[in-house]
């Protein structure tokens, strides 16, 4: 998975946006991509903070974790499993 642009990377972008300047042209001037800088402003716009999203699965989710209480339990009961 890939990793978040600093957060001040992230501020500059968007003040540099609500100075009145495109979004296209913050990409230019920060060397990042046009998706990124559309898509940095529509996230402040949403929630008001530059900050990155949580990245990846919550802990507990999946397709094993309905099972996971008996799997814990075949574990401790055979010491050796291989």
């Amino acid at each position: 998975m890939g990793k978040s642009y600093s957060s001040d990377l992230r501020t500059r972008i968007s003040d540099h946006v609500a100075a009145g300047y495109s979004r296209r042209d913050a990409a230019r001037r920060f060397g990042v991509s046009a998706s990124c800088a559309i898509k940095l402003t529509q996230r402040v716009a949403k929630t008001g903070s530059a900050a990155p999203a949580k990245q990846g699965r919550p802990p507990g989710a999946g397709k094993l974790a309905p099972f996971m209480a008996r799997i814990i339990r075949w574990v401790e009961a055979q010491s050796d499993i291989s």
